[in-house]
């Protein structure tokens, strides 16, 4: 564990994709009485997963939010491309909550692979209408340490 806490943590669709194991279903069917078909010990992580978080912050003015209308989104797919997020074309984004947009998560087989796959799926997510930290994201992934 990271930290122990009593809700479900922003970094779960990592685990997610590295165990293939749905936590969010597990919690809601152990909370309707279910009993888990497997030990901990049973888990075995395949493969490599990156989680970027889209956030209405403006990467190169020192992540001052970004406020305003999202006149256009065009989301990423493709093989291990996972976007978890609450927003679409003409949502308004406000100062007084969170800046998250959304999570763009990718699974690859081994580092490079989720690497490649995350380079192409932040180039292919296009937001207009706010500043966000998409490009920061590509800086990251371009950068070889």
């Amino acid at each position: 564990f990271l930290e122990m806490n009593t809700r479900l943590q922003v970094e779960h669709p990592v685990t997610e994709l590295v165990t293939g194991i749905d936590i969010v279903q597990w919690q809601l069917r152990i909370a309707a009485g279910e009993k888990l078909p497997f030990r901990q010990e049973e888990i075995v992580p395949h493969g490599w997963a990156i989680e970027c978080r889209i956030t209405s912050e403006d990467a190169s003015n020192n992540f001052l939010p970004s406020t305003g209308r999202i006149r256009h989104l065009h989301l990423p797919s493709g093989p291990g491309v996972r976007w978890d997020g609450g927003v679409e074309s003409g949502s308004e984004i406000g100062l007084y909550y969170d800046p998250m947009l959304a999570k763009l998560i990718v699974w690859g087989a081994d580092r490079e692979q989720a690497v490649t796959r995350m380079r192409r799926a932040l180039v292919d997510l296009i937001i207009q209408g706010v500043e966000t930290s998409r490009d920061f994201h590509i800086r990251v992934m371009d950068d070889d340490e």
